[in-house]
């Protein structure tokens, strides 16, 4: 047994069993390792920001890590915003960054870079398996470190001669991590303060979004106490029979309008909220003047048990409210707007659906119809680094093979990492890809002027417009693998997205909105 092989034996036994790779000469042993090992699954992106997307995905949804192979520093660089994603969505991902053999760092080869240095702000726990003999230890700590709590990306970097040398250290267990329970003088305390607030507000993140966290924050709504989540959820139920939260504005004044007058908020699994950008005259918290915080529960803490614990001490009935299922009788007509997908949309999703949600300013139009459309799941650009659609959806599709994935892309943030396209062709993945084309950056149009930098001259434009020349998305789908579709009108749309949901494998709809 070599390096390669302890370390893909300690993945496996450890349950991290699907591999996003897109590997160079120093990761061959590994490679060839995964030849021994048919529990791990190997998908190969033709770009390293779908590798750690993909990973995201998976995680998110299998809920333990899958693994990247990514070929040393400049591999790992290439994937750094999906991995900037995943570090916001407290995704355990773990990176194995191949790196040259040891002994040959010392003559700095054109590839040869500081990895340790490039991958620490973006990683939980790094370390670099300099002896065959460290592999399976190192490994099994790189998974329990990817769990945290909250969890998040780590890094083992590999070096070559450690994957090819001989080693008789064979498995180790990583140990899963146990979040601890808020104390009970806090839930306390955070209970007298609600019933003395004349409108508090409880604000969710992370875990406190999941199934089990919502239907205690039910509770809540139903005690009178109004519930909000942060404006990007790393994963969220949303539909019929779900309780679905107010959602914190993007745009900060609409944020601060919106709480007028909340003289409490409370943190569950989340921090104070602040604007996603500065603005000339304007403030960066998100809290009303005059309005106290406190918390409930860190992110690492258990938010479940928090929101449970605090609504049995304020006395909150013992379920909350739900959406109703509704969704438009007949299908939507005319011109093709987000509004008239999104119609489209809640009409044919399928019940248990994956939506992996990068389509920037159209999404609302999908967003509201859905919210009582069949119960499904929702992931969200929690970094906001565009470029994720995509490779979310492969890894979800890979964590939940027998759940329909939809995949919502702006034109522009679509083209960041418009490789997904083939790897959801070559692994026969069950997802619709659906890009929202408007043929131009329509949020920075919006942003431009927010920022007090006045209206886009015609060099300003040339950076603001997708529109010369304009993207021919069914001929890139296609030349990808994938069925593609061009729609111009509602019941164009309507007409193909019902058979995509019909029909299995990856499908692509250009909506000309």
């Amino acid at each position: 047994m070599n390096g390669a092989d302890a370390l893909i034996e300690t993945l496996v036994a450890n349950e991290v069993t699907a591999c996003f790779a897109n590997p160079g000469t120093s990761e061959m042993q590994f490679v060839a390792a995964l030849d021994r090992a048919p529990a791990m699954r190997p998908v190969l992106c033709l770009f390293e920001g779908v590798a750690t997307g993909a990973a995201d995905g998976y995680g998110r949804m299998a809920g333990k890590p899958a693994c990247t192979l990514l070929h040393l520093g400049p591999g790992y660089g290439n994937g750094l915003a999906n991995l900037h994603n995943a570090r916001r969505a407290f995704t355990p991902v773990v990176n194995v960054v191949g790196d040259h053999a040891t002994y040959h760092r010392q003559y700095d080869a054109p590839l040869n870079s500081d990895i340790p240095t490039i991958v620490g702000p973006n990683s939980l726990w790094v370390k670099s398996a300099d002896s065959p003999d460290t592999v399976s230890a190192l490994a099994a700590e790189a998974v329990t470190a990817s769990y945290g709590p909250p969890g998040g990306p780590v890094s083992l970097i590999l070096p070559a001669d450690s994957a090819w040398l001989e080693t008789r250290n064979g498995v180790v267990k990583a140990d899963v991590p146990v979040r601890a329970a808020a104390a009970g003088t806090t839930i306390e305390a955070v209970a007298k303060r609600v019933r003395e607030a004349a409108k508090p507000v409880i604000l969710l993140g992370a875990q406190a979004t999941s199934a089990e966290g919502l239907a205690q924050a039910a509770r809540l709504a139903a005690a009178g106490v109004r519930v909000l989540a942060d404006t990007f959820i790393a994963r969220q139920p949303r539909g019929a029979g779900v309780f679905q939260p107010g959602r914190m504005q993007y745009f900060g004044e609409a944020a601060l309008a919106d709480l007028a007058g909340t003289d409490l908020m409370v943190f569950v699994g989340t921090v104070t909220p602040v604007a996603f950008f500065a603005y000339p005259g304007r403030p960066s918290v998100l809290v009303p003047e005059g309005c106290e915080t406190t918390t409930l529960t860190t992110r690492s803490e258990d938010s479940v048990a928090g929101l449970a614990a605090l609504a049995d001490a304020l006395g909150a009935p013992a379920s909350g409210p739900a959406q109703p299922f509704k969704v438009a009788d007949g299908a939507p007509t005319g011109p093709l707007t987000p509004q008239a997908c999104g119609l489209s949309v809640a009409r044919h999703l399928p019940e248990g659906a994956i939506i992996c949600d990068d389509s920037v300013t159209s999404g609302g139009g999908v967003a509201v119809p859905c919210s009582t459309a069949r119960p499904h799941d929702v992931l969200a650009l929690t970094g906001g680094a565009i470029g994720i659609g995509g490779p979310l959806a492969i890894g979800a599709a890979v964590a939940a093979p027998g759940r329909k994935v939809l995949s919502l892309n702006g034109d522009g943030s679509a083209m960041y990492t418009v490789q997904s396209l083939w790897t959801m062709a070559r692994e026969q993945l069950d997802v619709t890809v659906v890009v929202f084309a408007n043929h131009s950056y329509r949020i920075l149009n919006i942003e431009m002027g927010r920022t007090g930098s006045g209206d886009p001259g015609p060099s300003a434009s040339k950076l603001l417009d997708l529109g010369d020349p304009k993207i021919d998305w069914v001929s890139v789908a296609k030349g990808m693998g994938v069925p593609a579709v061009r729609c111009e009108t509602a019941e164009e749309f309507d007409a193909a997205f019902a058979r995509a949901m019909a029909e299995p494998g990856p499908k692509f709809i250009e909506a000309a909105i």
